[in-house]
């Protein structure tokens, strides 16, 4: 089978999202972790890359809003840590 690049960048982008998802939901990762947020970040932003490459708009918005939540509990969680409170 050969691969256009959005179809590896979009596989690797699930891939991280459901390990992400499997690792929370096994326990083994919490909702609220920065790895968590970030692994979603990441996932998400490499699957809207590669949706908006292949022009399907409701994908884009989908992991661009997915991405973007993350980015703001992960924003969150940092700004939490510096000033000494915990983010709800």
């Amino acid at each position: 089978m050969n691969m256009s690049t959005p179809d590896l960048i979009a596989t690797i982008g699930v891939s991280i999202l459901l390990a992400a998802f499997a690792a929370m939901s096994a326990g083994w990762l919490d909702a609220n972790s920065r790895l968590y947020h970030a692994a979603n970040i990441i996932g998400a932003g490499m699957s809207c890359w590669a949706s908006w490459q292949i022009d399907f708009i409701p994908f884009v918005v989908l992991e661009a809003t997915w991405a973007s939540v993350a980015a703001y509990h992960l924003a969150r969680s940092l700004t939490a840590r510096d000033s000494g409170a915990t983010p709800e």
